[in-house]
């Protein structure tokens, strides 16, 4: 699956400051990111038949290396729109701890 962000329409996401934390990401995007974990959990129930029928391990494995990457496409397509909309945002309105937000939430992406 190519990862190509320069089609989505990462601005039409935004965060709430309030205590109640939303993103509001456009129907575009939210169908991009629905359809690529509906692809993703096709992929998990597919490398449990694989378990399910023996299949030899090193295949599993690939399988699996597979569906990391498909995550690992998820999380970059949302971590490009929150700092795009979200991050910018609240900079904008003077609230630079989203800084600090912002790195510990690259520090857990980058520990997989």
């Amino acid at each position: 699956m190519a990862f190509d962000l320069e089609n989505e329409d990462l601005s039409a996401a935004s965060c709430s400051v309030e205590s109640e934390r939303k993103s509001h990401h456009s129907e575009k995007v939210k169908k991009n990111l629905t359809t690529r974990l509906n692809r993703i959990e096709g992929q998990i129930r597919g490398i449990k038949g694989l378990i399910d029928r023996d299949v030899y391990c090193d295949d599993i494995i690939t399988q699996i290396s597979a569906t990391q990457s498909a995550l690992n496409s998820v999380a970059k397509l949302l971590l490009e729109g929150h700092l795009k909309s979200c991050v910018v945002d609240r900079i904008h309105e003077g609230d630079e701890e989203v800084l600090d937000e912002f790195l510990v939430t690259i520090q857990k992406l980058m520990k997989k």
